[in-house]
């Protein structure tokens, strides 16, 4: 099983740096940029001193709001040697969203690139803080935002009131390696150093404190999983500022040694061209990057055969996707994860030798030195195998908490140490488990407790059907009823009797879909997860159109 190991970010970077100095750490194919484990722990050590110059102390807030730049991944391993957390931000958030994160973070810093697909940062920033324009790199007062002196912009262009990157890199060369190791040795592995944000499809983001004893070992779980070594490639196109890119992605990496090949933000054929040109051994992807690159029309063109593994997660894995990721895609060794910020973010993940089967139906079992139980929602008591309840995990692997907000803490945590997810799975004899839906997706109809996760297996049987999201709709004579949101694949049509006849006879009358939409994309966080609640505002919004037409028909 292992035992759980206590080292903070910084000195496994420099571990592995020292074992395998000359081997490949980080590749940017389209940059043509390659660092070594030694020339890469150099750079984390310059950032880091640099950062020591700004007035950065252990244990202050530094946010960063880019996409997977190798700064990103510098701040990652350069806050880790020097003891900021680094707080990460959400590459979709505008000024309100962003305004909310430095704010309720207290972060002291901020580091961001220019623009994102079409959305100028240095805008909306000048826009939250209108006084950063007239005041000295370092030395910004924002009543507003009393605890943030330093912007630091990614690229060549100077702004008023913010530092270069280059200026970092510089300021490093004044504080000496012997300052810096002081500073690395008088952290503590149990210190926070990552703060993510849950990506709110609920209520307001909540910040989620994870320690370098969280994210080491959970990367480390990870990566012996996959069988990941120094030997793989791993291709990163899910973003660094969620777990699934900083965690199961460059930690998982670091921790073995491994070669890790990001992309700076998705695109298929960036992906596709990474994998067989690097001869990426490992691809990360949510269900819908999958889909993307295996529907892409180039796809055959490819040689993907390097690749064995790989993580697919962030939501409910369409079986029929997981077949061909295994076959078309030749990643035979695949494996699932489940897990949520709050879990930094692994709990169960599928093992790289489990019969398809088991990968395409389950989420796996608990990774090592992880406790996993089911409980009875209303009661909090274990139910036996095969009856659904509610997840809980308890671990090394459990955040310190949420920051500033000790109520939301103690919902999730309960005193035995359990952090309660709020998801709904049923576990088998062998410890694997399947996620059912969410406690707050269930549908109820007419007293039927109907899991839309069920529904959204049984249509993506159909030919036609790319993606599905089932959801529950308020109703006057069943309480809900339930609608499926249908993405159908290039060139088909469907109507919605098509699929319901499609359903007939094979699953319950009750859980036919009464209500179907057809639409080209789903809502989603930046991570990848779908948003349900803009789906039922979506359907609310038709319903009451149609009952306002039947209405004046009458």
């Amino acid at each position: 099983m292992g035992e759980v190991m206590h080292i903070t970010l910084g000195k496994l970077l420099e571990q592995v740096a020292n074992e395998r100095p000359e081997h490949e750490a980080v590749v940017y194919p389209d940059r043509n940029l390659r660092y070594t484990y030694k020339q890469f722990d150099h750079l984390c050590g310059q950032v880091a001193k640099g950062f020591m110059k700004l007035g950065i102390k252990k244990g202050d807030h530094m946010a960063i709001w880019a996409s997977n730049h190798p700064e990103w991944v510098t701040s990652q391993f350069a806050t880790g040697k020097m003891g900021a957390v680094l707080v990460t931000v959400n590459t979709n958030y505008r000024a309100a969203e962003l305004e909310y994160l430095l704010k309720q973070s207290d972060s002291t810093t901020l580091v961001l690139m220019e623009s994102y697909r079409g959305t100028s940062y240095i805008d909306i920033i000048y826009e939250i803080i209108p006084e950063l324009k007239t005041s000295e790199p370092g030395c910004l007062q924002s009543e507003k935002l009393p605890f943030l002196k330093n912007v630091i912009v990614l690229g060549e262009n100077r702004y008023p009131g913010m530092f270069l990157w280059s200026d970092i890199l510089e300021m490093g060369e004044e504080v000496s390696s012997h300052v810096l190791d002081e500073r690395m040795s008088s952290l503590d592995p149990d210190d926070v150093i990552n703060m993510q944000y849950t990506s709110g499809t609920t209520g307001f983001p909540k910040g989620v404190m994870l320690t370098h004893t969280n994210l080491v070992n959970n990367a480390a779980n990870i990566a012996s999983c996959m069988n990941l070594t120094y030997e793989d490639r791993m291709c990163i196109p899910v973003p660094f500022f969620h777990c699934f890119g900083c965690v199961l992605g460059t930690m998982a990496c670091v921790s073995v040694g491994a070669t890790m090949v990001p992309i700076q933000e998705f695109d298929v054929l960036s992906v596709l061209k990474a994998v067989q040109n690097e001869k990426c051994t490992a691809l990360h992807g949510v269900p819908t990057m999958f889909i993307a690159e295996l529907n892409h029309p180039d796809f055959d063109k490819f040689d993907l055969s390097s690749l064995r593994t790989g993580i697919m997660a962030g939501s409910s894995c369409p079986t029929e996707v997981m077949i061909a990721v295994t076959e078309r895609m030749g990643a035979r060794e695949i494996t699932i994860v489940y897990g949520q910020t709050e879990s930094s973010p692994g709990i169960t993940q599928t093992r790289t030798n489990d019969p398809i089967e088991l990968r395409v139906s389950t989420v796996g079992r608990a990774l090592p030195n992880v406790e996993v139980k089911i409980v009875d929602p209303s009661t909090n008591e274990e139910v036996p195998f095969g009856v659904q309840g509610e997840l809980c995990t308890r671990g090394y692997h459990v955040m310190k908490g949420y920051y500033k907000n000790p109520e939301a803490t103690k919902d999730a945590i309960d005193q035995d140490g359990w952090l309660h997810t709020g998801d709904l799975a049923v576990m088998d004899e062998n410890g694997y488990c399947k996620i059912t839906g969410r406690l707050k997706d269930m549908i109820i109809r007419g007293g039927e407790n109907i899991y839309p996760r069920e529904i959204e297996e049984f249509l993506y049987t159909h030919p036609k059907v790319l993606d599905v999201q089932i959801i529950g709709v308020p109703d006057e004579k069943y309480g809900e009823e339930v609608m499926a949101w249908i993405r159908l694949k290039e060139g088909a049509t469907a109507t919605a009797e098509e699929i319901r006849e499609y359903c007939e006879g094979k699953i319950s009358r009750f859980k036919i879909p009464r209500y179907i939409e057809f639409c080209s994309e789903f809502p989603m966080t930046a991570s990848g997860k779908i948003q349900k609640f803009r789906l039922r505002e979506d359907a609310n919004r038709i319903l009451n159109v149609q009952r306002e037409v039947l209405i004046k028909n009458v």
